[in-house]
């Protein structure tokens, strides 16, 4: 990030001292809340692909198929339910019914099964969980909670989160005020994302917040942290 006028910003517990670099006192967060797709899977791009080919298969155009990609990408954490919602009704000009989501749901489901099982996961993960033991960890995502939960549970990933892993139909604000009612989410916390709706539900929510750039589909994803003084890193590693 460029050097600004100001030269110390302090978020919590979070400085953001623009001459020197970016401090996070992790060890003091009693939460932790990661999201999944670009911030723990190098999975952004094997899901924007999918809506794609879900899309084609299906019998739809391409330009069709390339505005429900372009939606996604958009709104990056934003539940797929909400997106094929708009798409049915917003692009393919249909009625929004149970069944004609399914069959969405159904197709894109499909397409995902062999590129999370083969997509990066974050370097860094083991070290993090050993920095900060007493931590609670939790996935958030927009994506759907059984799948990430039969995901990580393949991939030997749901060990690392002891305070569970959650996703859609629910959304990220439902779950996020559901977890701190009931105490899973324990104050000071830390979200970890990589869109603008997970910078959102974290404030929303009283959250600090990190971005991680290496892997989203924010395209001015700069002009957004510095605009907001968000802390933002590469990726996980360069957290430790």
């Amino acid at each position: 990030m460029p050097q600004k006028s100001l030269k110390k910003v302090i978020v919590k517990l979070i400085e953001i001292d623009w001459e020197n670099g970016l401090k996070i006192d992790i060890k003091k967060y009693k939460t932790i809340v990661f999201d999944c797709d670009g911030v723990v899977l190098d999975s952004n791009i094997v899901k924007t692909e999918a809506y794609f080919r879900t899309a084609k298969k299906l019998g739809h155009t391409d330009a069709q198929a390339q505005a429900l990609v372009d939606y996604h990408v958009k709104l990056g954490g934003i539940s797929r339910y909400h997106k094929f919602e708009w798409y049915l009704r917003e692009v393919l000009n249909q009625p929004v019914t149970e069944q004609a989501v399914q069959i969405l749901l159904d197709g894109f489901a499909r397409e995902l099964e062999v590129g999370l099982m083969e997509c990066a996961v974050a370097d860094g993960l083991p070290q993090l969980r050993e920095l900060t033991p007493n931590a609670n960890w939790m996935i958030l995502s927009g994506g759907d909670q059984q799948e990430i939960r039969t995901l990580f549970a393949m991939r030997d990933l749901a060990k690392y989160f002891d305070g569970g892993l959650f996703g859609s139909p629910d959304n990220k604000d439902e779950v996020l005020a559901r977890e701190k009612a009931s105490g899973n989410v324990q104050m000071p916390a830390l979200f970890l994302g990589d869109s603008k709706y997970d910078y959102e539900a974290a404030s929303r929510a009283g959250l600090d917040f990190v971005f991680l750039s290496d892997w989203t589909e924010v395209a001015d994803w700069q002009d957004f942290c510095q605009q907001r003084e968000i802390a933002a890193f590469g990726k996980l590693a360069d957290i430790i």
